[in-house]
Order: C-alpha cells, then sequence, then structure tokens
C-alpha cells in the first residue's frame, strides 16, 4: 500500500512524498513523482527518514525522570501516572504563582499547520502561560522584505528560469533549498549569469559563476554601494522610481554615504568588485535575487534584507517576468487558510523571547520565576543561543521540565518527563509551504509506535487531565484541517480536503499572468515601494568586543542540520564530524595547520575542534557547520526587527591546543 503525505520539516522545498508500507511496516519512502516541485526526489537529509522511524534509539512510552537533570537517565510510567503528575503540577503553579510562571518552548520541529500551531495554542491560551516569541528564524528577514515591499511574497520559483542574472545573496541553494537547483540549471542553459553573494565558499558558491564573498553582516553595505554605483552611472530606472516608490530623494542622499571605495572598506571587497557587479545587475534583464534567512542572523539583519529588497525597484527590474525578488510564499497561503479557525487568541500574557531562553531561565528578578517548561518541536538546549546558559537554567532543580521528542534530546536529558512524539508518517497534517505554492495533505502511513502520540492528541490528553471540557480540546484532527480549508479566497477555488485526500497535494488557484509590481501595486499602505522607513535602508557595522574572529554557524552539512534529522549513526559517517574552518592567513598567524586540534572559544563557552584550513572562509572568519554544538558560542542579542537574533555577529578566538 502506498499513502501519500508531505515532509513537514523547517524546508522552503516542503517535499510531498510517497510511503510505501508492508505488512503494517513502512519499507519505502520516495519523493511524489507528480509533485511539480518536488518531481521525485528528497534530500540527503530526509531520504532515510524511514531509520529515525524504526531507530532502535526511539522513545515509545511516558519516561520518568531518575538521578539529577541532565543525567538522562528515566523509568517508564505509564500515560496516566504522567498525565496526572503534568496537570497536578500545573493546577499547583497555577494556584500558587499563576499561569505565567509556566512556559512553552516550541518551534519548528513540525511546520505543519495543526502540529505546529495548534491544539498546544488552545492548550496554552486556556492556560495563560507566558507567550514565547518565536522569532528565531526568518522574522527579521520578513521584516525587512516586508518594510520595502508591504509583503514577503513577490516572485514564484518558476520565474526563476526566465531570469538573465540571478543572484543567490545569502543562501546555500544546494544543501537548503535543493529542488530551485533545477530551475536554476534551466536559466543558466538558457544564457543566465549565477551571482552567489555569500561570505562562506558554500557548495552553492562552488557552481556559481561568480562568487562574491563579502564579511558576515555586510550585506547593507554592499547593497548600498551597488546602489550608490547605479545611480552615479546614471543606469537606474527613473521612470520607475517617480511612478511607484517613495522617498527616493531620502535614499539618494543615503546612497551618497556609500560610494564603492567605503562599501569595500565595509565588506572586505575590493571596489572594483562591487562596481562590476552593480553594472552587470543594471545592465542585464531580467535580473532576478534570492534572500532567504542568512543575511537575517545579524544586529542589523531586518536593515540588509529591506536595503537589498530595494535594488529590484532601483533598476526596474519588476517590470518583466523573471526580474525581481524572490523570497518567501508562504504569505500566500496565510491569506488563503484560514489558519484562527485552527490556532486560538493569546491572552495578553508576557511573551518571552525564545532566542534568550537562557536568559529568562537564569534570571533572579523574572516576576513571576517560571517554575514549568514545556518542550515540544524544539531543542532549546541544542539549537537556542549560548547554550551553556540555557542548561544551566535547565538545570534547575526548581523548574519541572516536561519534553515530547521523538528521542532523548541534549533537552530531554533535563525533563521531569519525558512523553514519546509520533514521527512525521504517523500522522495528520496539511503543509503550507515557504517555498513553493503546493498545499500538501500529510496522511498518517502507520499507527504510531509504542504509545508515542502526535502534539494535537499530547494537547487533548491534557486538556482532559486538567478536566477541561470545552468542545475546542475536542477536535479531530481532520476537523481542524477542514475549518482551516473552509475558506472563500479565490487562491482555494476548487479545493477540499477530499480532493487533497485522494492525490495528496493541489496547487494555490494563481493567476497564470501574474506579473507583481510590474506597474507598482505593493501592498503597503501607501500602494507604492517604501524606499526609506524603519528599519531605514543602511549599515549597522560590526560588533567590537575584544575576540578577533567572526564565527559563522552557518547550514552547510548535506547530510544533517539539527535535532529535528538526528540520532542516526550514518550522520557521523557522512559528514566526518565538526570541524572549524579558518583562512590560511588566520591559521599561519596562529600556528595551526590542517587537522591540527584548536579550541574556538569566547566569553560564553569553548569548543575543541579538529581544524580545516582552507579558502572555504575569508581572512577573519571562521565557520562551524550549524548544529554541532556552535551555540556554546553564539551570541543571545536580539536582531533590529522582527525579534530575530545575532548569532552571525559571534566574536571567538581561535588556538592550537
Amino acid at each position: 500500500m502506498i499513502t501519500k503525505g508531505g515532509c513537514p520539516h523547517d524546508c522552503p522545498d516542503t517535499c510531498a512524498w510517497e510511503v510505501t508500507v508492508e505488512e503494517g511496516r513502512a519499507v519505502k519512502l520516495l519523493g511524489a513523482r507528480d509533485h511539480p516541485y518536488t518531481r521525485g526526489g528528497l534530500c540527503a537529509k530526509v531520504n532515510h527518514y524511514l531509520d529515525r522511524v524504526y531507530s532502535p534509539d526511539r522513545v515509545l512510552h511516558p519516561m520518568r525522570r531518575l538521578g539529577a537533570k541532565g543525567e538522562g537517565r528515566f523509568e517508564r510510567v505509564s500515560w496516566g501516572q504522567a498525565l496526572e503528575e503534568i496537570a497536578g503540577r500545573f493546577q499547583s503553579i497555577l494556584e500558587a504563582e499563576g499561569g505565567e510562571a509556566i512556559l512553552p518552548y516550541s518551534y519548528a520541529g513540525n511546520m505543519g499547520l495543526i502540529q505546529y500551531a495548534g491544539m498546544d495554542r488552545r492548550f496554552f491560551a486556556r492556560l495563560g502561560a507566558s507567550r514565547l516569541a518565536r522569532t528565531i528564524c526568518g522574522d527579521t528577514a520578513n521584516a525587512g522584505v516586508s518594510a520595502a515591499l508591504g509583503t514577503t511574497t513577490a516572485l514564484l520559483p518558476e520565474d526563476v528560469e526566465h531570469a538573465r542574472f540571478i543572484v543567490l545573496w545569502g543562501t546555500n541553494t544546494l544543501v537548503t533549498n535543493l529542488h530551485l537547483w533545477p530551475l536554476v540549471r534551466r536559466a543558466r542553459s538558457a544564457g543566465a549569469r549565477l551571482v552567489v553573494v555569500d561570505p562562506l565558499r558554500t557548495r552553492t558558491a562552488q557552481e556559481a559563476d561568480w562568487h562574491v564573498q563579502p564579511l558576515p553582516g555586510s550585506d547593507a553595505a554592499l547593497a548600498l554601494g551597488m546602489m550608490h554605483v547605479i545611480v552615479a552611472e546614471g543606469l537606474q530606472d527613473q521612470a520607475y522610481l517617480d511612478a511607484y516608490c517613495n522617498d527616493w530623494p531620502r535614499l539618494r542622499r543615503r546612497l551618497e554615504e556609500y560610494p564603492p571605495e567605503r562599501a569595500a572598506r565595509l565588506t572586505g571587497l575590493g571596489s572594483e568588485e562591487i562596481v562590476s557587479l552593480a553594472r552587470a545587475y543594471a545592465g542585464t534583464r531580467p535580473a532576478l535575487i534570492r534572500t532567504m534567512v542568512g543575511p537575517e542572523k545579524h544586529a542589523g539583519g531586518a536593515a540588509a534584507l529591506r536595503t537589498i529588497a530595494c535594488l529590484p525597484a532601483l533598476v526596474g527590474a519588476w517590470r518583466e517576468r523573471g526580474g525581481g525578488l524572490l523570497h518567501w510564499t508562504r504569505s500566500l497561503f496565510s491569506e488563503a487558510i484560514d489558519t484562527r479557525a485552527v490556532g486560538a487568541r493569546q491572552p495578553k500574557t508576557r511573551t518571552i523571547s525564545m532566542i534568550q531562553i537562557g536568559r529568562a531561565l537564569t534570571d533572579a528578578s523574572l516576576a513571576p520565576p517560571l517554575r514549568a517548561l514545556f518542550v515540544y518541536n524544539s531543542n532549546p538546549a541544542a539549537i537556542a543561543p549560548n547554550s551553556n546558559l540555557v542548561r544551566q537554567g535547565l538545570a534547575r532543580d526548581d523548574i519541572f521540565t516536561v519534553v515530547h521528542d521523538l528521542f532523548v534530546t541534549e533537552t530531554a536529558r533535563y525533563a521531569d518527563y519525558l512523553l514519546p512524539a509520533a514521527s512525521f508518517i504517523e500522522q495528520t497534517d496539511l503543509l503550507f509551504p515557504s517555498g513553493h505554492t503546493y498545499k500538501t495533505l500529510n496522511r498518517p502511513a502507520i499507527p504510531p509506535e509504542g504509545e508515542s502520540v502526535a502534539n494535537t492528541e499530547l494537547f487533548r490528553r491534557l486538556a482532559g487531565a486538567m478536566g477541561w471540557r470545552e468542545p475546542e480540546f475536542e477536535q479531530t484532527d481532520e476537523e481542524m484541517i477542514r475549518a482551516a480549508l473552509d475558506s472563500d479566497h479565490p487562491y482555494l477555488r476548487g479545493l477540499s480536503f477530499e480532493r487533497l485526500w485522494e492525490r495528496g497535494w493541489a496547487p494555490l488557484e494563481l493567476p497564470a499572468d501574474r506579473l507583481p509590481f510590474a506597474q507598482g501595486g505593493f501592498p503597503t499602505p501607501s500602494g507604492r515601494c517604501e524606499l526609506f522607513r524603519d528599519p531605514e535602508p543602511g549599515y549597522l557595522g560590526p560588533p567590537v568586543d575584544g575576540y578577533p574572529l567572526t564565527m559563522v554557524s552557518a547550514k552547510t552539512a548535506l547530510h544533517f542540520l539539527n535535532s529535528s534529522y538526528s540520532h542516526l549513526p550514518r550522520h557521523a559517517r557522512a559528514e566526518g564530524g565538526p570541524a572549524v574552518s579558518l583562512d590560511p592567513a588566520d591559521a599561519a598567524a596562529r600556528s595551526i595547520a590542517d587537522g591540527d586540534s584548536v579550541r574556538v572559544w569566547n566569553d560564553r563557552g569553548a569548543l575543541e575542534l579538529p581544524a580545516r584550513v582552507g579558502d572555504g572562509v575569508r581572512p577573519g572568519v571562521v565557520a562551524i557547520p550549524h548544529g554541532y554544538s556552535a551555540n556554546v558560542l553564539t551570541s543571545d542579542g536580539i536582531a533590529d526587527a522582527g525579534g530575530g537574533g545575532d548569532f552571525y555577529d559571534t566574536r571567538v578566538e581561535v588556538t592550537r591546543v
């Protein structure tokens, strides 16, 4: 039997897949061949997902802590015992200090509509818990793009093959957005030139016609330097600026501050390269910029993205198909789907940033203090920055911690109760991607292994244990999805739950001749592109804290990303384990040779890793793959807008052991 479904990982591709089941066991997982974007292929991270489903290390029963927090020792208990004690502890906390002493912590371990933000939101709203600002990825970039365009969605992936100048700006497409690559390849076959802007020499950069390698966090300075050249040489589309854009005179004055010589000093590039890039971008039509979230991971991340988003308007790139900015597509689904029918209106309780969970857990002045933490769809001990501080907070004896996961993660080792989570092929969900325009219904292919449950079922059971009998806690997964699809928006024309159940996926009904902003019509209050508003287009500059090297923890590993893909022996074999990459000049100055064991350190922590010396990074920069304990070093500051973090502003020193 073959069951249609899809991948709810935090990825723009959101692949449709098919699961083959024989005698009750899933034996094969393949990308759906009939899906126009997946085209039968899954990424290297997901190809072996069934190994996670049937891993001997998977948590299959409710577990209660034995020994000290952090040891990761548990004993098996029944669901009844677990629910009774969790509900009892929550009731005691509510009576003693109120709901704000309880905090949910979740994010993108499952990006489906109802498993990401459904019954859980209803539960914690009813509890009156503190709210979590789930802004660790994307919100800062979206704030910047929206400041200029009024939306995060402009071009669609299909527009890429019509472009003749493509700039992949701060995105490692081959590793994190694999299914966009065939469209890029088709454009190149038709004569397009591919430019990658990235501080690291990634797999994608190696495939480019031109790799522009600025210093981390200098993206806004590069964009402003390009715009200065374009205007100085009269290459701007003045008619488009006059007709469809606001605040052109203010932006022009700002550009005077960034001649190519100054932009070169700020970015670490040659001024002649900035001039050449500006001329090539302005002189080739159609010209397309692809952004994701790489440039947002800085204190000035929103300003950087909004500055980049001004470039297409400056040259009138929006006039033809294949010209403009390709960012996210999720806002199309947010417009069409009734997400309010799934979640809950959040009470006006305090908000705690997921980025600064370590601070919240260790802040003696927080009133009321956090007395309970409920973790699902996430692993804060690993994914949150300044992770040594996070683990210090998790080790508190006076905080009651519940974790819902498939494995004993770094966070689960601190749990008082560890509850078994269902895998993706064991649950129902509606998927709406950030990287294309096809909805997917994920059907369960097999029953949950052991006593594991999906997020929705977990919070139904907890609501029952709390004595809550409201109808909202009785709604089934199918009923929640049907309610979300019960919309008269034209994008959902002809769509039904039955159609998705039968086929597995369906496209949004978008206009066939969609050409956003060719004649203005930006969804801003003015209807025009806002060239100059908060956050202003500009460059904040690098942090200065006494450490000489900037550390980037980018998503460069092909087979591994974070704990959502972990606990498989093949990861260590495929990637060879973590290492720190250094430029030869920085290595020589520290008497470090390739393969040496080195200490990477700052005030927050230290790591001991092998050194990889080569041209993958530029002088002044070191890189550690994302997901490999780099967060013991990363900064937990907040960016200029959107609530994101400044992880890539982390400064370190490296010494030979």
